[in-house]
This record gives C-alpha cells, structure tokens and sequence, in this order.
C-alpha cells in the first residue's frame, strides 16, 4: 500500500535547504522586516532574493 503524503498540499513545494551565516545587525534587519510585514523568517529571506531578481 502506498504511504500517504501529510500536510497541505502545494503547487510550490521547497524542497531545497539553505544555510548562511549572518551577523546580529543583518539577523535584527531580518527580524524587523519580518514582523512588519507578518511572515516568517523563511518568507523574509525569500522576499529578498525574489527582490534581487526583480531589481
């Protein structure tokens, strides 16, 4: 028998991880902008990059 998949189902999936070391100030920056705006942390750093590309 198949194993069900759990959790919501998307047409976005992340499957690759990330991992940078960041200073206290870039870390503050990063914790302001994400409670500005609701988000997590992940969804920040996302917004970043797809800034990046957009710029």
């Amino acid at each position: 028998m198949a194993k069900k998949k759990i959790g919501r189902p998307t047409d976005d999936p992340k499957t690759i991880k990330i991992t940078a070391r960041i200073n206290e100030q870039t870390l503050e920056i990063l914790k302001d902008y994400c409670e500005r705006n609701n988000i997590n942390k992940a969804q920040g750093i996302r917004d970043g990059l797809n800034y990046l590309k957009n710029k």
